[in-house]
């Protein structure tokens, strides 16, 4: 919504670059299952961390028919006890049979590279506006099948993994959610060197517009498949070196 008459497709946008590839983290798929044993352990709180799996798919040479790879969460847990088969939902022997733990369920989640393409983009819709008289936002963002095939591997992978681990009832499952149901949406207003395939230069700083920097996840121009949260916070502290250097400068 920053049209002009030097910038009529949007501030810096000279090449109709800006709102195109949108990429995401896939966390469609996961594997679940039950381990026997351990019945006397439990854990105390909300423990705020799982363990990591580190992405194990192309990384010296491409082993899958599909590009990129994911990052693997995996956590346990024990969950509470069931007291549906008491005749009474009341009372004493209930409140004991909801306070005895179940026996642990292990579980296993992709965090999926997808590959950004000019395809998935948002833009500004021209015929719809909000309350205030702002143009309403179009997102057109969706799978391709390199996401389906990835989204096969994890799960045959995983599932393999549980069963050798002893694991029992082990359960696959893709919930089909949408792009953006989740965190990590990235791109739009990629960085590059070339100016008529990318919004920002390698400081972040907008080609055609100097002083406009973009550091957070819509600089990116490829989504890896690790967490990006502090890579955001390093470019934000260089961009604003390289800023504090330029006005000094006088170049701002």
């Amino acid at each position: 919504n920053s049209t002009s008459r030097r910038f009529p497709k949007g501030l810096g946008n000279d090449h109709d670059i800006l709102g195109t590839h949108v990429g995401f983290h896939n966390y469609r798929a996961s594997v679940s299952g039950q381990l026997n044993g351990m019945e006397d352990e439990y854990y105390y709180g909300r423990n705020p961390t799982e363990p990591i799996i580190a992405n194990y798919r192309n990384l010296h040479k491409q082993n899958t028919d599909y590009v990129g790879g994911f990052t693997t969460f995996t956590g346990a847990y024990r969950s509470r006890g069931n007291g549906s088969s008491l005749p009474e939902q009341i009372g004493g022997a209930y409140k004991d049979a909801m306070s005895e733990p179940d026996g642990w369920n292990v579980y296993m989640y992709m965090q999926g590279e997808t590959i950004m393409k000019k395809e998935n983009h948002v833009r500004l819709s021209d015929t719809q506006k909000d309350q205030w008289g702002i143009p309403l936002l179009v997102t057109s963002i969706g799978y391709d099948d390199n996401d389906e095939k990835m989204i096969r591997d994890f799960l045959e992978q995983s599932a393999e993994m549980l069963v050798v681990a002893g694991c029992k009832n082990v359960k696959q499952q893709d919930n089909h959610q949408a792009p953006g149901l989740d965190i990590h949406e990235m791109g739009g207003c990629r960085m590059g060197a070339d100016p008529n395939t990318s919004m920002l230069n390698k400081s972040n700083q907008i080609h055609q517009c100097k002083n406009v920097f973009v550091t957070d996840g819509a600089c990116m121009a490829s989504t890896g498949n690790q967490s990006p949260s502090l890579l955001y916070m390093a470019l934000t502290a260089r961009a604003a070196t390289f800023a504090v250097s330029e006005l000094k400068k006088g170049n701002l």
